[in-house]
């Protein structure tokens, strides 16, 4: 027996790949997914494994860069969120024609809710349209089992398999058993087939042919049948049933048992949803009238059994059509299936909320703030990353997807330039990271197209929303090893822009002067795009060095109480203490920044060392 230990669902991802020889990770950080490719780095430390990983620059690289491991033979995963695969898609469509040789895994971990995405869109729709197999997991030990049947699947079949956690399996935790990580040796070799690996359209149909054959044979491979959880229920000769995939399938059982069901209703559990064996559904056709499908996000299943009177579940209404399949909410739908009384409501305490707001002492804060006060009628389109939350400080207008910030300036300006005098200053945002995943090409884009804006980058010197993995412009890697340093003001100058500067968004007045003068050199005759690389570390980033003093900020006699710098800068070590009541700067949260007192128009906040 080996020692057990407390996982998180991510870590037990990890540990199941390290486990099944995977020699090359690639990834970049979203959550849910965030954490598994932090735990494989420690897994290869600890067991002296090799292995490549990497923060690849967006999700479209990090999988055409695992693929090319795959195609030597060697196994691989690419790992993101539901939304980094609408990044990824092409590859995927393409490389499920052109299938693998190593054991390939796509880890797309979904968030219904969501709790932390722009959607909750479903990976397993993905897998449908690329026509490959996917996996639902049901736990953190459960992921960790399937992805060794996940490599033997796709080294079978030569085909990508994607497992497909959600966020209730990534961080949910469970006792497991861990055994140090072997590893064996696989020399790298690459067949040349030009007729598979560069297939012209010709070629192509011909693979696609043979993908349908892959999914037929896939579809009906005894290792991912569908179970019968409760074996029992059979002799009672239930005419109804229950089919359940991914987290969902530990509820349905809790709930079941609750009710005392367990054993007079049969339940299915689904590991792979896509491609859904026809044989298992035509036995389920023909054994019961009424078959209930409970599944997150999209009616994947229940699509697929195709026949809308026997079959309910999201597409007839009979499971709700968005938002996670919380415990209450699986109750709610099994007491209506099988026509019990419904749950007595539970009555919740309110209790007041308080919305999500930047860090005490964050950068940002003070740009945003700066932005505001600069361009009060601007237009503020914003990006992905936790400076979203610029949206408080009212310098946020739109937030679509990662990059969009800067395409969406370019449309503005476009739309205000031939039919307006009177046009608004427009002033888009965006992080350092996510300027390197999506913001290059929509910033080359913007100046060949003759847009005219502000664009302020707000550079953090890491991914601070996902965990503070490092960027391009870091000049280190996953490994903490030196690599050449991207800098982001050359790659700006290169994309065309001619106005670019760096400041410290601490220095409120310089850098409001700097704001003025991007704001005028974009109105410019001669003007173009202006570009101020907001720079100062995210104070919650341990790796870097911590401010050489702290300073303490005192509140004065001139403090009216007319909560302006609470309202406006609106930091979480500012509080208020009644109308016309001083202000108190709360020491324990303060980081001693001292931005507001630049932001007190008043002059009655003061710095002490």
């Amino acid at each position: 027996m080996g020692e057990r230990k407390i996982l998180l669902g991510n870590e037990a991802v990890a540990l199941g790949l390290a486990e099944s020889g995977c020699t090359m990770a690639t990834s970049y950080p979203g959550t849910p997914a965030s954490e598994v490719l932090g735990a494989m780095d420690r897994i290869r430390k600890d067991n002296g494994l090799e292995m490549h990983l990497e923060w690849s620059i967006n999700e479209k690289v990090a999988y055409e860069v695992a693929l090319a491991n795959s195609y030597t033979g060697r196994r691989s995963a690419v790992i993101m969120k539901q939304v980094g695969l609408n990044v990824a898609a092409d590859p995927l469509m393409s490389s499920a024609y052109t299938g693998v040789k190593g054991g390939f895994i796509l880890i797309s971990a979904d968030d219904p809710g969501p709790h932390s995405s722009q959607t909750e869109q479903d990976s397993r729709l993905y897998a449908m349209l690329a026509k490959i197999p996917v996996l639902d997991p049901i736990s953190p030990a459960d992921a960790r089992r399937l992805i060794p049947l996940a490599y033997g699947l796709s080294e079978r079949f030569e085909v990508p398999v994607m497992l497909r956690p959600t966020t209730r399996v990534c961080h949910a935790r469970q006792d497991i058993e861990i055994n140090p990580v072997t590893q064996e040796r696989k020399l790298p070799l690459f067949e040349k087939n030009p007729a598979r690996w560069a297939a012209t359209p010709k070629f192509r149909l011909t693979l696609h042919g043979q993908l349908n054959e892959k999914n037929r044979r896939i579809s009906e491979d005894e290792s991912f049948m569908p179970v019968l959880l409760n074996p029992d229920s059979i002799r009672n000769g239930s005419r109804s049933c229950i089919v359940g995939s991914g987290a969902a399938v530990g509820y349905l059982q809790e709930v079941m048992n609750d009710l005392g069901q367990w054993d007079a209703v049969p339940a299915y559990r689904v590991v792979m949803p896509y491609p859904l064996s026809n044989s298992f559904v035509d036995e389920l056709l023909a054994r019961y009238d009424r078959i209930l499908v409970v599944e997150e996000t999209m009616p994947v299943i229940e699509m697929q059994f195709g026949d809308r009177v026997k079959v309910s579940g999201r597409r007839s209404g009979a499971v709700p059509s968005a938002g996670e399949l919380l415990p209450e909410v699986v109750e709610g739908v099994v007491r209506s299936f099988l026509g019990l009384p419904k749950a007595v409501p539970v009555e919740v305490p309110a209790f007041p909320g308080r919305r999500p707001t930047l860090c005490a002492g964050c950068p940002h804060r003070a740009a945003f703030f700066a932005l505001k006060r600069v361009f009060p009628k601007g237009v503020y389109p914003g990006d992905i990353g936790c400076y979203t939350l610029g949206l408080n400080l009212g310098a946020v207008d739109t937030v679509l997807c990662m990059g969009a910030s800067i395409n969406q300036a370019a449309g503005f300006y476009h739309s205000f330039a031939g039919a307006r005098a009177d046009k608004p200053p427009i002033c888009a945002t965006i992080g350092d990271s996510t300027f390197f995943h999506s913001g290059i090409p929509a910033l080359a884009n913007a100046v060949v197209q003759g847009a005219r804006f502000v664009l302020v980058i707000m550079d953090n010197s890491t991914a601070a929303m996902t965990g503070h993995q490092p960027t391009p412009a870091l000049g280190v890697n996953l490994d903490g090893v030196a690599v050449p340093k991207l800098s982001i003001a050359e790659i700006v100058r290169a994309c065309g822009v001619r106005f670019v500067e760096e400041a410290d968004p601490y220095e409120m007045r310089p850098f409001m002067e700097l704001l003025r003068a991007a704001g005028k050199h974009a109105k410019e005759e001669d003007g173009g795009i202006a570009v101020v690389i907001s720079r100062r570390p995210c104070l919650m980033d341990r790796s870097q060095p911590a401010p050489a003093s702290r300073r303490a900020v005192r509140v004065s006699e001139k403090c009216k109480g007319c909560d302006f710098c609470y309202k406006q800068f609106e930091c979480p070590a500012i509080r208020p203490q009644g109308e016309k009541e001083p202000i108190l700067i709360d020491s324990v949260t303060c980081t001693g920044c001292g931005v507001c007192v630049a932001v007190c128009p008043h002059g009655a906040l003061e710095l002490e060392e």
